[in-house]
C-alpha cells in the first residue's frame, strides 16, 4: 500500500505524519512552531523530508494560501507566514514527487472520501477558525476554478466599508464568520475593546453574550445561504476550532427556509483535526473513493 509524507503548513504551526491510501495515520503526528523566516521554514521542510523520504512514495503538503491547478506552487499572499513563502520551490525539496494543495481544499477532500460528506457528490466545506477557509466538491471532484483559487471566502457581507478584512478589503465573509469576526462583533455590541472570544463563550448564557453569539451565528447563516444558492450542495460541512460553538440544527433549519434551491444538510466535520493532511495525502496518492 502506498504512503505519503503529509505536511500541514499554517501560520503558527507545522505538522507532519505518514498516511496511507486508506487515510490512516501511521506515525505519531509531529508538531513544530512555524519559523519566522523563509530560510528557516525551508530548512524545517528539508529536515522533515530527509527523515522520512525513504519510507514514502510522495510528499503531500496541505498549506495555507491558494495553490495552482498544477499543485506545485502557491498563488499570492498567505497571511501570517513569511512573505517570501509563496516563492518556495517545493519540487526541489525531494527526489520523490511533491504535491501541494490548499489546506481547506484538502480538508474538504478528506471529508468527501472518509468523513461527513462521504457518498455525497456535491458539498461545500467551511473551516471556521481565526480566519475562514473553504473547499468545494462538485460532481465528486474538487473544484479549484480557473487558476486554483476557488473557495476563498472573501465575498462581501456589506457595502459600506464597515469592517476591514485581513485580505485588505472590507466586509468579507471571513471578517464576520471567523473567530476574529466574533471578537469584532463582541466589541461592537459590548462597547468593550478588550473583550475576547473566550469571554463570550465562557459567559454565553448571559443576555449580552447570547446576543453576540446569535449575531455572529446569523452572519455565518447568511454566508451558508448564499453558498447553497450558488452551488446547490447535498451538504455544507463545518470544521475548525470555532465550529463547535455554532448550532448546527438551527443553521440547517433556517437556511433551508430561505434558499431557492433544494434542501441540504448542515453537518460538522468528522475526519478529525488532521483532515488537511489526510486530504492532501489522499489527493497526492490519487484516492477518490474508499469503500
Amino acid at each position: 500500500m502506498k504512503k505519503a509524507l503529509a505536511i500541514d503548513v499554517g501560520g503558527t504551526k507545522i505538522y507532519n505524519t505518514i498516511i496511507n491510501e486508506k487515510g490512516e495515520i501511521l506515525t505519531e503526528v509531529e508538531k513544530h512552531h512555524t519559523p519566522k523566516t523563509f530560510n528557516e521554514i525551508k530548512a524545517l521542510f528539508e529536515e522533515i523530508i530527509s527523515k522520512y523520504e525513504k519510507e514514502v512514495d510522495v510528499i503531500a503538503f496541505a498549506t495555507c494560501g491558494a495553490v495552482n491547478n498544477s499543485n506545485n506552487a502557491i498563488l499570492g499572499s498567505t497571511g501570517n507566514i513569511a512573505k517570501e513563502y509563496p516563492t518556495m520551490d517545493f519540487k526541489s525539496l525531494s527526489k520523490k514527487p511533491v504535491f501541494l494543495e490548499n489546506d481547506a481544499n484538502a480538508a474538504a477532500w478528506a471529508e468527501h472520501v472518509i468523513g461527513s460528506s462521504k457518498g455525497m457528490p456535491y458539498s461545500v466545506m467551511l473551516t471556521l477558525g481565526t480566519g475562514v477557509g473553504g473547499g468545494i466538491i462538485l460532481d465528486n471532484k474538487l473544484y479549484k476554478g480557473k487558476n486554483g483559487a476557488a473557495g476563498e471566502m472573501h465575498f462581501k457581507m456589506r457595502t459600506d466599508k464597515h469592517r476591514k478584512c485581513t485580505c485588505g478589503s472590507y466586509d468579507c465573509f471571513e471578517a464576520y464568520a471567523s473567530g476574529t469576526g466574533l471578537k469584532r462583533t463582541a466589541e461592537e455590541i459590548s462597547g468593550d475593546p478588550d473583550i475576547t472570544t473566550y469571554d463570550v463563550i465562557e459567559n454565553k448564557d448571559r443576555p449580552m453574550m447570547k446576543k453576540i453569539l446569535e449575531t455572529w451565528q446569523n452572519d455565518i447563516l447568511e454566508g451558508i445561504i448564499g453558498l447553497a444558492n450558488i452551488f446547490d450542495p447535498d451538504v455544507v460541512v463545518l470544521s475548525g476550532s470555532m465550529a463547535e460553538f455554532v448550532d448546527i440544527e438551527y443553521l440547517e433549519k433556517q437556511a433551508n427556509k430561505e434558499i431557492v434551491t433544494t434542501p441540504f444538510k448542515v453537518v460538522k466535520a468528522s475526519a478529525g483535526n488532521y483532515s488537511g493532511m489526510i486530504g492532501a495525502a489522499l489527493l497526492a496518492l490519487g484516492v477518490k473513493y474508499i469503500g
